[in-house]
């Protein structure tokens, strides 16, 4: 069931008609009334569930939108995470606040679990789940279920907010208007069709014999292999977001493999993947904003690869946090793998050269 659902996640990438019911099971799943993905880079996208579409269109066309600060809160946090309003705000804070005194709770919402993503390629996504007020807060278990999904639902959001929630017509339009390196490639890593601006990369993408896709980066390369592997088994077990590194070992770019599932096939024929390219050495990308495009972490693990950039030991980041030395070596572990590293140091390196990096 749930590799059923994440396939039918990453069906809207390009067919963005279908997150209506996509974001309605997203609030089945969490008890919620349903489900809201926006979208804003140079004009605002969004879409909801049809139980909420009505109250968000006032939401959005009667100014709410512009002066709520959840959607602010959201985007302020560092951790790759979805959050609740108890994170936030006291119930008397709540209760005084014009946007749940006035609008949410008026129309029986007011409890909610949100996301923010600020892409560094100018991109903003927000996804929440809007639940009954009567129902009372969101719960921890649900926010983890949210958060199981959190990766997929980035990805899958990423490529409909560059298709401006429209769907494409083919292949090459698609590739096209996504407007960032991107190509698609079979089961076995044969490219099916690249866009100009990843044939633009020839130092970093090269197209090998029979059209096979070879990364300059090795360790990109391995993991792109496994990625692969990994979609065909399980989900959960790929890590499908990872740094492409030059000579130096400095990062250039995340990679992100995105299956083709269901009727994306219409759009894309045969293809198995697509994978899309987008920068984190621009000047206006911190830190903070890696952790966000390496989709594949955890909360936990975001937050020990950012404590090992600032140069805390593992002894330091356990006893911070309150917990075992044994349980931060393991998250260093998961983010080595994830980040195709083999020590630590490699880690600090790869963000301290996208915090360095020159526009």
């Amino acid at each position: 069931m749930q590799t059923e659902f994440i396939d039918r996640i990453y069906e809207c990438s390009v067919v963005p008609e279908l997150w209506p019911a996509v974001l309605d099971d997203l609030a089945l799943l969490t008890e919620a009334r349903g489900g809201l993905l926006f979208s804003a880079r140079k004009a605002l996208y969004w879409t909801a569930s049809e139980n909420i579409r009505g109250v968000f269109d006032e939401y959005v066309n009667d100014g709410w939108f512009e002066r709520c600060s959840r959607r602010v809160c959201l985007m302020g946090q560092s951790q790759p995470s979805f959050f609740v309003e108890q994170d936030f705000w006291t119930e008397d804070q709540l209760r005084t606040d014009p946007i749940y005194r006035d609008f949410f709770r008026p129309r029986g919402l007011g409890w909610s679990a949100g996301t923010g993503l600020q892409i560094p390629t100018g991109d903003s996504i927000v996804f929440s789940i809007e639940r009954d007020f009567d129902r009372g807060p969101v719960e921890p278990e649900h926010v983890r279920r949210l958060n199981e999904l959190r990766p997929h639902l980035a990805r899958s959001a990423l490529v409909t907010s560059r298709l401006g929630l429209q769907r494409a017509q083919g292949a090459s339009e698609a590739l096209t208007a996504l407007n960032l390196p991107a190509l698609l490639l079979d089961e076995t890593g044969l490219v099916i069709e690249a866009n100009a601006l990843m044939q633009a990369l020839p130092e970093s993408v090269k197209f090998g014999a029979n059209n096979r896709l070879v990364l300059g980066d090795k360790a990109a390369n391995t993991m792109l292999a496994a990625a692969i592997a990994g979609l065909s088994t399980s989900h959960e077990a790929a890590t499908c977001s990872f740094p492409l590194r030059d000579d130096l070992g400095k990062p250039q770019m995340v990679l992100h493999l995105i299956p083709v599932r269901r009727s994306a096939n219409d759009i894309f024929g045969r293809s198995y993947a697509l994978l899309l390219a987008t920068p984190v050495a621009a000047g206006r990308a911190p830190p903070i904003e890696v952790m966000r495009s390496l989709f594949d972490f955890t909360p936990s693990e975001a937050r020990v690869a950012q404590a090992l950039a600032t140069g805390r030991t593992v002894e330091e980041i356990a006893a911070h946090g309150g917990v075992a030395v044994t349980t931060i070596r393991s998250q260093v572990r998961r983010v080595l793998e994830k980040t195709g590293s083999t020590r630590q140091a490699e880690v600090v390196a790869l963000l301290a050269g996208v915090a360095l990096a020159p526009n």
